[in-house]
């Protein structure tokens, strides 16, 4: 019996790899709408980043976000960001 191995991703603000089930992501559909992935199955281009608010606060800071989906991001979808992390 082959043993699964459990994808990894990176962080896009510490840049450390984890499961990925250990991480937030945030997608951009083809709409360009983005928004928080709670599920991980959503379609679009995704980013990740850990469940702190050490790393959010690197990511607003860096505007790491915008430069990877290439658009402005609005104050209210990290403040969304901020809550799930905080709800955890």
């Amino acid at each position: 019996m082959q043993i699964k191995k459990k994808p990894l991703r990176k962080c896009m603000a510490c840049n450390e790899q984890k499961e990925k089930n250990e991480l937030l992501r945030i997608v951009k559909s083809k709409e360009g709408v983005i928004e928080v992935d709670l599920t991980g199955k959503k379609n679009g281009r995704g980013a990740y980043i850990c469940k702190n608010e050490e790393c959010l606060n690197k990511v607003i800071k860096s505007k790491r976000l915008e430069k990877i989906f290439e658009k402005e991001i609005s104050q209210e979808l990290y403040e969304n960001i901020r809550g799930v992390i905080i709800d955890k």
